[in-house]
């Protein structure tokens, strides 16, 4: 509970400060310097990918020492953990220098001179780097369920520097200063964090050099790693790839343009699965109990729930956010509406696609390790046929088409064959009933909201109240049509109903 108030809290901070600084950064420093640093932090975010998923693995390795207060096993995993991350620092260091030869041909045509690409590329290079050296520890606060900690310092540490770039940028207009900030607050937070870390546990005394001898006595670890990294693959390829490839085929400005459509969805999809996601736990003790009958009607609550939440979100994104973007940045910041509904469609499937993988993973289905490579594929050809083709709404329809294929059609049919073991046809069925009865309540509620006669676009009082407004309806449409049609939705509200009661 205390994890989840101290998440909820810096949560809402730091989205309101992002809309602030989003703001007064593309007013001085312009899109161009936006889309920069993205594409740079993009390309960074790719030789992170070294990390293999160790640190989840070690957190893993931890749960038990920790439960038996074994400090002395404590140690030696963190001097393990230690070792390989100091190794890993040395490739991401080593793949860094190799890839700044090529930023010369990676930006030929932009109005920026190559110092500062070169300085920007560095400082983000080092901040990567202070995580593989120094800040390796922060993995044992979360395993002991002390995330709160980092997330309390770290997101601290943020809105400050936050606020301080917004303050150079409105009066300096320096993009030297802005990455200095940068770097120089990545440090302090790494002091600050290890100086925490020493005080909670002051016992904590992990040796770096020992960790090549204690590698052999921990084969777990990388055992783990291996599972854990073939199936993040999928997912952290098309997060780190779209930016990228928007900029190869239409240019940086885009690529500020799109990140402000997707920091108000990322957001949102953070949101909505933190409340979610909670629900995980309570799948893998349904599963241990073993009645068939009941895991299949809860799987069917989670998704009516799933579908509820996706299906108002999604019609109120795409009615508010072309009035919101132009009132918060500009009419000129507006995307086609055709790139808004593709990424509705992306959200939406991330939405509902975590059921199935709660599911799965409290059965244990780990072993179709091949799935994330065949949609990290998909998505590359597709992404970059289209996106020659038809731009960014190309690369977004890679981004659906690998979803479709892996998230909506495979998972789909691992779970019920190998989890449920009943045919899958089921799953269809109940799937195309949510999802024509979406269809039908976004286009009630468009019919409905086109006679409300309130233009968000003039302020942000009509804005606020036409946002009210358009989630009433589209919420009770939709929550009539689940309920009259839908077994699912019955038996959540009735769950709920007899928590109230009881």
């Amino acid at each position: 509970m205390l994890n989840a108030r101290v998440n909820l809290i810096f949560y809402f901070l730091t989205l309101a400060l992002s809309f602030f600084s989003r703001k007064i950064f593309l007013d001085t420093l312009g899109a161009d310097f936006v889309g920069l640093t993205g594409t740079l932090q993009n390309l960074l975010g790719f030789l992170n990918l070294a990390e293999l998923g160790i640190g989840s693995a070690i957190g893993y390795v931890l749960y038990k020492p920790l439960f038996d207060h074994d400090e002395s096993k404590i140690n030696e995993i963190i001097s393990v953990f230690g070792y390989l991350y100091r190794w890993i620092g040395f490739i991401i260091l080593g793949a860094g220098l190799i890839l700044a030869c090529f930023l010369p041909l990676i930006f030929p045509d932009t109005k920026f001179e190559m110092g500062i690409i070169f300085f920007a590329y560095f400082s983000f290079l080092t901040s990567s780097l202070i995580g593989y050296f120094a800040n390796y520890k922060q993995t044992l606060l979360g395993a002991d369920q002390r995330n709160y900690v980092v997330t309390a310092y770290f997101q601290t540490a943020t809105i400050i520097k936050t606020l301080i770039q917004m303050a150079s940028a409105y009066y300096m207009g320096s993009y030297y200063l802005w990455v200095v900030i940068e770097l120089v607050f990545g440090i302090i937070y790494s002091f600050i964090l290890n100086w925490k870390i020493n005080q909670v546990y002051p016992w904590l005394r992990s040796e770096v050099r020992l960790g090549k001898q204690l590698f052999k006595k921990y084969p777990e670890v990388m055992k783990y790693t291996k599972q854990l990294f073939v199936h993040k693959i999928g997912g952290f390829a098309q997060f780190q790839l779209t930016p990228i490839l928007t900029y190869t085929f239409i240019s940086l400005q885009l690529v500020a343009y799109y990140g402000n459509y997707t920091i108000i969805t990322d957001k949102l999809n953070l949101f909505v699965l933190n409340f979610l996601n909670s629900t995980g736990a309570g799948v893998g003790n349904l599963i241990a109990e073993g009645n068939q009958n009941k895991i299949q009607r809860v799987y069917w609550e989670l998704i009516a729930i799933r579908f509820l939440i996706g299906g108002i979100i999604v019609f109120a994104v795409s009615q508010l956010l072309p009035a919101f973007i132009s009132l918060w940045l500009g009419p000129e910041y507006i995307l086609s509406n055709t790139v808004l509904y593709l990424l509705l469609i992306i959200f939406l499937i991330n939405i509902v696609r975590g059921v199935t993988e709660q599911f799965l993973f409290g059965f244990g289905l780990f072993y179709d390790v091949w799935a994330p490579f065949v949609e990290a594929v998909i998505f590359v050809i597709v992404a970059i046929i289209c996106g020659h083709f038809w731009g960014l709404k190309g690369i977004l329809l890679g981004n659906i088409s690998s979803l479709m294929i892996i998230i909506l059609l495979w998972k789909p049919y691992f779970l019920f064959t190998k989890g449920f073991k009943i045919p899958v046809y089921r799953y269809w069925i109940n799937w195309l009933k949510y999802l024509l009865i979406l269809i039908f309540s976004l286009g009630l509620s468009a019919l409905v909201t086109k006679y409300i006669a309130i233009d968000p676009f003039k302020g942000w009082s009509e804005w606020i109240l036409y946002a009210c407004v358009v989630t009433i309806v589209v919420t009770v449409i939709e929550l009539c049509l689940l309920f009259l049609f839908s077994q699912g939705m019955r038996d959540c509200l009735n769950r709920i109903l007899k928590k109230w009661t009881s």
